[in-house]
């Protein structure tokens, strides 16, 4: 977000949600779904790799 200067406040409206969302996505502490983090991910240019080993 940082590299392509996108505030929270964009991500949710990119994302069609809220900051209180956006800030739940981001937090660590916090639970989210693939799909959610995937959706985030690709807003930012980015895409969501798993590996089982």
């Amino acid at each position: 977000m940082k590299k392509r200067k996108i505030s929270k406040n964009k991500m949710a409206k990119m994302l069609k949600t809220s900051r209180t969302q956006v800030d739940r996505l981001l937090d660590p502490k916090n639970d989210i779904t693939l799909g959610s983090l995937q959706k985030a991910a690709a807003m930012v240019g980015r895409r969501v790799s798993i590996e089982l080993v």
